[in-house]
């Protein structure tokens, strides 16, 4: 399987991954022999400019989910270097992560699970700076709310009281509190129903042109990365199998699994395909 590696639009990158891979060890089955080792990651490389809009997708398993997890220092690569702003973090320890938490939040799959019940709005929003040990003001809690297009009285209230496309906004509202310059949302839409999905798309990608941040946008939908990325990559096994701007990646793709993606998508002809003209009289009101 090829490998694809790709520049950014400009000289300059915000993030920059040189052929990381990740492994994990299996339990062992045997007293004499190790187990083989699961490689996650195969010798991924990509770069992405500050302000760019990149995308990742692929289905269940590719290894998406953990380069997010080393592109955000939650996880080692087991080889391979990743940079950020040009420091290389590959290496660094917890404590040396610190500038990182500032300068890259996270958007995670589902809201509920990522906040914390027992915490009200205000408190979840004001965490990331209280961390950093920099406090948050009233005010800066509400203008954070305000800027997700919730209202300012939300910030006492706790998350069960809000629908599934509010707490995912609260989400967004934390991950900006410290003004980072790096977004990086994994699959952010995908435990949304589909009414709010388009909205709180709409809301990332203004507010990724609004206050200039660069984003990094995990996903297992072509069709939802292209409603927000330039460019994309796309993952399979563990590799980058095809990357480029997305227009051209749906448009023309090249790799028989990219081909595979986009033949997934849900179309209504596809939908109508598989029903009848029986089935249609059917469902006709007489």
């Amino acid at each position: 399987m090829t490998e694809h590696t790709g520049g950014p639009p400009t000289g300059t990158t915000a993030i920059s991954v040189r052929d990381v891979t990740r492994d994990y060890r299996r339990s062992r089955t045997s007293l004499l022999h190790a187990s083989e080792p699961v490689r996650a990651l195969r010798g991924v490389s990509f770069d992405v400019a500050p302000g760019e809009r990149f995308g990742i997708v692929g289905e269940s398993g590719c290894g998406k989910s953990t380069l997010l997890r080393i592109l955000s220092g939650l996880d080692r690569a087991t080889s391979g270097s990743v940079q950020v702003e040009g420091r290389d973090i590959t290496r660094l320890r917890d404590r040396q992560l610190r500038w990182l938490r500032q300068r890259l939040q996270l958007v995670f799959q589902d809201p509920m699970s990522s906040l914390d019940p027992r915490m009200r709005v205000r408190d979840i929003v004001a965490e990331p700076l209280v961390a950093q040990g920099r406090g948050a003001s009233r005010g800066r809690v509400e203008q954070l709310l305000q800027a997700v297009g919730l209202r300012a009285d939300a910030a006492g209230r706790y998350p069960h009281q809000f629908s599934g496309g509010q707490r995912q906004r609260i989400s967004i509202a934390r991950a900006l509190a410290s003004t980072p310059a790096i977004l990086v949302a994994d699959e952010p839409v995908s435990a949304l129903d589909v009414s709010v999905r388009a909205q709180v798309l709409n809301l990332i990608a203004d507010l990724v042109d609004e206050l200039d941040l660069t984003l990094v946008f995990v996903s297992h939908d072509l069709s939802v990365v292209r409603h927000v990325c330039d460019r994309v990559a796309v993952m399979h096994n563990g590799q980058i199998v095809e990357m480029g701007p997305v227009a051209d990646v749906y448009d023309n793709p090249q790799h028989p699994y990219t081909r595979k993606l986009i033949a997934a998508i849900p179309t209504l002809t596809k939908a109508l395909s598989g029903v009848t003209a029986a089935d249609l009289n059917q469902e006709t009101p007489a």
